[in-house]
C-alpha cells in the first residue's frame, strides 16, 4: 500500500515521503495513529496545502523533546526495593518504575520512552538507561538500584 507519511517514522521515512509498507501496517498501525494516510490524489494535495502547518509543528514538538532531554542528560535516579543478601532483588525495577521516580522528581516521562535493552533490573546496581523522547533525541541517565531490608 502507497502511504504519505505525516511524521518521521524510524526506518521507513520522512515527513511527507510516500512509501510502499505492507497493508497490515498500514492499516493497523501507521492511519490509525495519525502517522500515515493513504497515497490517493486527493490527499496528496491535501497534504502539500498543509506541508508548512506540519513542519512546524514537528519542529516545535523536536525543539520541546530536545529541551526535555537537556534537563534529563546525565540525571542520576535511586529506587530502594528489597532485596536478598546476595543482592537479587525480591522482584524487578522495570521501566514503569522509572517512570513513576522520575515523575516524583517533577520531570514526566512516559513508560514507552525508557530503554531497557537489558530488560527489568533484578540485581542491585547501577544501569544506563537511555530515554527516546523523540525518534531523533535520546538522553542519558543513570539507575541507581539499592537494596533495603
Amino acid at each position: 500500500m502507497q502511504i504519505i507519511l505525516m511524521e518521521k517514522v524510524v526506518n521507513l521515512g520522512a515527513l511527507g515521503d510516500v512509501v510502499k509498507v505492507k497493508d497490515g501496517y498500514a492499516r493497523n498501525f501507521l492511519i490509525p495513529h495519525g502517522k500515515a494516510k493513504r497515497a490517493t490524489a486527493a490527499n496528496l494535495k491535501e497534504f502539500e496545502g498543509r506541508r508548512a502547518e506540519l513542519e512546524k509543528k514537528a519542529a516545535d514538538i523536536h525543539t520541546a523533546a530536545q529541551d526535555r532531554a537537556a534537563k534529563l542528560e546525565g540525571l542520576a535516579i535511586t529506587i530502594a526495593r528489597k532485596a536478598g543478601v546476595d543482592g537479587r532483588l525480591f522482584g524487578s525495577v522495570n521501566n514503569a518504575d522509572v517512570s513513576e521516580a522520575l515523575g516524583a522528581q517533577g520531570i514526566p516521562v512516559a513508560k514507552a520512552e525508557i530503554r531497557m535493552p537489558m530488560g527489568p533490573v533484578k540485581h542491585i546496581g547501577e544501569y544506563p538507561l537511555v530515554l527516546q523522547l523523540h525518534t531523533d533525541v535520546l538522553a542519558n541517565i543513570v539507575l541507581h538500584v539499592a537494596g533495603e531490608v
